[in-house]
């Protein structure tokens, strides 16, 4: 899917009492990694991408997301939801960014571990990671998506993203880990 930012009026970005943003820093990547696991590990996505599945695999892949030379960091994101001043935190969903050349952006991925779904966090995700690229002069953004997972292809069609390209790609399902 793509988005033209160029001709799309991104809608304004609230998030719920209690969540706040953290920008991107090396030293949380431990941190970024457990969010995305938390995310995917029983999604869909691990199958399609097994290293979505495993705690070990997360760590490797945000590795090699942050370590590209084109990684965004305006565009790569934390989510952290605190209920009070006082109160222990909890990382609760992730983005990140990377540019593909010097107008074309690419969200990596986009999650949030499923206490914290259907609050409108992955619409608030998505915006932020844009508002990122945007500011670093990016006029396109793609990302991929799983074609079964309706709510996700529905969130980003409403953001203003568009279908390009459909591939096709066999999986064999199995049983997904909850654990």
């Amino acid at each position: 899917m793509e988005i033209d930012l160029d001709r799309v009026a991104l809608p304004p970005m609230h998030l719920p009492p209690g969540y706040r943003w953290q920008p991107w820093v090396p030293a949380h990547l431990e941190r970024h990694a457990i969010a995305k696991w938390m995310s995917f590990r029983a999604e869909l996505d691990s199958q399609v991408f097994p290293c979505l599945g495993t705690l070990e695999g997360c760590r490797r892949l945000m590795g090699e997301i942050s370590r590209q030379k084109h990684f965004v960091a305006p565009a790569t994101w934390l989510l952290v939801y605190q209920p009070e001043p006082l109160a222990p935190s909890d990382d609760c969903g992730i983005i990140q960014g990377v540019q593909r050349n010097r107008r074309l952006g690419a969200i990596q991925n986009v999650g949030v571990v499923p206490q914290h779904r259907n609050l409108g966090l992955g619409r608030s995700l998505v915006l932020q990671c844009l508002d990122g690229f945007r500011r670093r002069g990016m006029r396109r953004v793609l990302l991929e998506v799983t074609s079964e997972n309706r709510a996700a292809v529905t969130l980003y069609q409403a953001i203003g993203f568009r279908v390009i390209k459909t591939v096709l790609k066999t999986v064999e399902v199995g049983k997904l880990a909850t654990a």
